[in-house]
């Protein structure tokens, strides 16, 4: 790999320890997957927030960096409700240990929106063909295939790392060649809402990582390829999709040559029935159209079991009417946090979603949790039953 004079120093440790470790991660990860050279990145959205999920390792492992980022960095999700961890059922230990952490990013000049959907809080994070270094599965799968930016999966090492030095090596979906379709999904079914979770659970198994092009009957909005990535990227490794006719990158291709069908049945088989404890909505995070949509399902409606909405702080602090619409029904609106996450939703046996990448993740995450995925308006429905 090629080093300018200056990323030299760096790496020969001119400017200190941290920004020395911080360029043999990106040096290393472009030696692994042959990169010609380090690429100056816009922005960086850092996952490896949860105390649940690093642990005192990670803390002590942040703590002991010293510097500041180069390039706009948001974190991902933390383990808790930053002012509500107590109605969460959070302890105080892990509390504590918890803005540690978010402290030790902040230190290192990280805004702590702590957001899954950074794109629906600032809008200068990541453009068309805008180099970035993303780390949280379905805000990659966003990023390439909604915004039209570029970015690999990053881990949260190599994220930070990429945000203090303000670059990241040049392979994978950075480069023009790795973005084409390689397998065509057909859909034979008009898709609403939490069909296109449920699509991208099905699809991510049967495509792993590498890169489709959906051609669809319906035309999704945002909101409704943002379930369709975080589902791929869940069920499989997929961080980058085209949709004919939607995404901006999908006519710049041919066609692929393998097909795959997919039938309204399968869509239909992964929604199941059941009794869930918790009701949990906001994976990823809500945005403004998904908050009203609950707003007004749960309109008129008092919730018989605990019911969560995820969404971020940002959101809340501009929507506060519209938040307050939603709990006066008796559903809980959390931020800074989700139900995948946080060690809080490992008390409830069984959890109802209307997310593809929450029906994914719970059972495997939560500690044995068990998930029903249902529509958005089945979900309300067993809240207030």
């Amino acid at each position: 790999m090629y080093l300018t004079p200056e990323e030299e120093k760096l790496f020969n440790g001119e400017r200190g320890a941290t920004y020395q470790k911080a360029i043999e991660i990106l040096t290393a990860l472009g030696d692994i997957y042959g990169a010609d050279r380090l690429i100056p990145i816009k922005s960086a959205q850092i996952a490896g927030v949860s105390y649940k999920t690093i642990g005192d390792a990670g803390l002590e492992w942040i703590s002991d960096l010293k510097g500041k980022v180069a390039v706009p960095s948001i974190l991902n999700p933390a383990g808790m409700d930053r002012e509500c961890w107590r109605e969460m059922g959070i302890s105080e230990e892990f509390a504590r240990k918890q803005e540690e952490i978010i402290r030790a990013y902040e230190a290192l000049g990280v805004r702590t929106e702590c957001s899954c959907t950074p794109y629906y809080i600032f809008d200068n994070l990541a453009g068309y063909g805008d180099h970035v270094a993303w780390s949280e599965s379905s805000a990659i799968s966003y990023a390439n295939s909604v915004i039209g930016a570029r970015t690999n999966r990053e881990g949260g090492p190599g994220a930070l790392a990429a945000a203090l030095i303000g670059k990241t090596a040049n392979y994978g979906f950075h480069l023009d060649e790795n973005r084409k379709p390689v397998v065509l999904i057909e859909v034979e079914a008009k898709l609403h809402d939490s069909d296109y979770g449920a699509l991208g659970y099905i699809v991510g198994e049967m495509v792993g990582d590498r890169v489709p092009l959906f051609k669809l009957k319906s035309k999704p909005s945002k909101d409704e390829l943002k379930s369709l990535g975080a589902a791929m990227a869940a069920s499989g490794a997929v961080a980058l999709y085209h949709v004919t006719g939607v995404t901006p990158e999908a006519g710049k291709y041919e066609t692929p040559a393998e097909k795959i069908t997919i039938e309204e049945r399968q869509i239909r088989d992964v929604y199941t029935t059941g009794e869930p404890d918790l009701i949990a909505f906001g994976c990823p995070h809500s945005s403004v159209s998904e908050l009203e949509r609950l707003a007004q399902l749960f309109n008129g409606k008092k919730v018989k079991k605990e019911v969560w909405v995820c969404t971020s702080r940002a959101l809340k602090n501009k929507h506060p009417e519209l938040i307050r619409r939603i709990e006066k029904s008796g559903a809980k609106v959390f931020c800074d946090t989700c139900m995948v996450v946080s060690p809080a939703s490992e008390r409830f046996a069984c959890m109802m979603v209307n997310s593809g990448k929450a029906h994914k993740y719970v059972p495997n995450l939560c500690g044995g949790v068990r998930s029903i995925m249902a529509t958005t308006e089945a979900c309300v429905e067993a809240a207030v039953r």
